[in-house]
């Protein structure tokens, strides 16, 4: 006997967003926190959810409708995907020569993804991969501004040996 089989469906729905709701979240504070950007806590999470939401509605369609209709959850996933895309762009801003944003974009792309994973049920993938983003967001951030400390740092040196050489 599995256990889930003694568990009411929607509580498991309800979890499901919930768990959602709270990885986006948290990769969204680490945007709001670390990075100081506006789309945070509550960007991240919702999107999150609203991913979760439409799969979890979208696999209790399929179920419900078996053989009456064909319905493939599968193109919910790409919807979502091609939405995220489109607001994404909206957070993308060229200044004069320079791009903001990407980072975040990525981020609410991949906040996404993990509401549709756990959408889908795969429930450790998500976590796992909420702490590599959390991982690549913070730490990456770390090495990349000690990178331009380090280069900032020595770039006379480089300027200074490029002019010898003319």
């Amino acid at each position: 006997m599995n256990p889930a089989q003694f568990i009411d469906p929607t509580y498991i729905i309800l979890a499901k967003l919930v768990l959602a709701l709270f990885l986006g979240g948290t990769i969204g504070t680490e945007r709001a926190v670390m990075a100081r950007q506006a789309a945070g806590t509550r960007t991240f999470g919702l999107v999150a959810l609203g991913a979760c939401l439409l799969i979890v509605t979208a696999n209790y369609a399929n179920t419900a409708y078996l053989g009456i209709v064909n319905f493939d959850p599968m193109r919910v996933a790409a919807a979502i995907i091609m939405g995220i895309g489109f607001i994404s762009g909206g957070v993308i801003i060229f200044r004069g020569d320079t791009l903001h944003g990407v980072t975040t974009a990525a981020g609410l792309w991949i906040a996404a993804a993990l509401g549709i994973t756990v959408g889908f049920g795969m429930y450790a993938v998500a976590i796992f991969s909420s702490l590599l983003v959390l991982g690549v967001f913070s730490g990456m951030w770390y090495l990349e501004n000690r990178f331009k400390h380090w280069f900032t740092e020595h770039q006379p040196e480089i300027e200074r040996d490029a002019n010898k050489g003319l």
